[in-house]
């Protein structure tokens, strides 16, 4: 059963970082969380969707959540390794008179009530990939623009309604995503976060096939100690392969975005970390 979502308090953090006052943030009417069915055919699909007074997503793990609610790349986000492994089946109504850039602040609320997470951000200049247009121009299948997506703050929706995204056997497609969206997909498999800076508005059908060996090499090779894009300059729990300073993409990733009119170009940029110290795994009930 639903049921209405009580206000979240604030969050007090150590000089240094931002405080993430949640007192009065907006909050869902109403919202449900379960545990997601595990995939049994080899592939893995989640669903971003929503409609106007609806969030709805499908086999979608808190990291993706996270994304969506603090306007961050995966690279950005540590904390337990649960955060990533564990999938569930979020539903949600938004209040009426609600405007849809509400819903990441809703979005906090709900994964620091029902999961009891502790949050905090840092800022720090880190290497990024700066997805851009190839010098002949872009080769995308141009979507159905059927209605408004979720995103963060200020940014477009970077899911379509009725899209998402589907990995199995070495093959990629994304439907009705923006390419706000195919980045962020891009920021999951690579080393570094993909910041979009095409200029090119609108979603779009993508497909990619590269071998689960490319994937890995994207990732590189796990190294003993290494960290992922921490506020330390690592990018995800230790033991995940941190980004190589002024590496290029595993050839086969350059070669299939090369084939979209794309390319991908190592920079820096400063970039807001979300650091969870502490959290639930399951979540409290509906």
């Amino acid at each position: 059963m639903l049921r209405g979502i009580v206000r979240a308090g604030s969050i007090v953090v150590a000089s240094g970082v931002f405080a993430l006052g949640q007192a009065q943030a907006p909050v869902f009417e109403v919202a449900s969380i379960k545990p997601a069915a595990p995939q049994t055919d080899g592939r893995m699909r989640i669903s971003l969707g929503g409609d106007p007074g609806r969030v709805n997503y499908t086999n979608v793990s808190l990291k993706d959540v996270l994304q969506r609610a603090y306007g961050v790349k995966r690279p950005q986000i540590t904390g337990p390794s649960w955060l990533d492994s564990d999938r569930f089946n979020i539903v949600a109504k938004i209040p009426e008179g609600a405007s849809n850039d509400q819903v990441p602040a809703m979005l906090q609320n709900l994964l620091i009530e029902r999961f009891k997470l502790s949050v905090r951000r840092e800022k720090k200049e880190m290497p990024v990939y700066a997805l851009v247009v190839g010098k002949n121009g872009p080769k995308l299948e141009k979507a159905d623009d059927d209605g408004p997506g979720i995103g963060a703050p200020g940014e477009p929706g970077l899911v379509k309604k009725g899209g998402g995204f589907m990995i199995g056997n070495g093959h990629m497609e994304a439907n009705k995503v923006t390419v706000s969206g195919f980045a962020d997909m891009l920021s999951n498999m690579l080393d570094r976060p993909v910041i979009d800076q095409t200029q090119l508005h609108g979603s779009y059908n993508l497909t990619l096939d590269i071998s689960m060996e490319d994937l890995v090499m994207m990732k590189g090779v796990m190294r003993p100690g290494a960290g992922g894009a921490g506020p330390d300059g690592a990018g995800g729990p230790r033991g995940e392969a941190g980004p190589a300073p002024d590496s290029a993409p595993a050839p086969s990733i350059f070669s299939a975005i090369q084939k979209l009119g794309l390319r991908l170009e190592p920079r820096k940029a400063p970039l807001d970390f979300i650091i969870i110290e502490k959290g639930e795994r399951v979540p409290t009930e509906n």
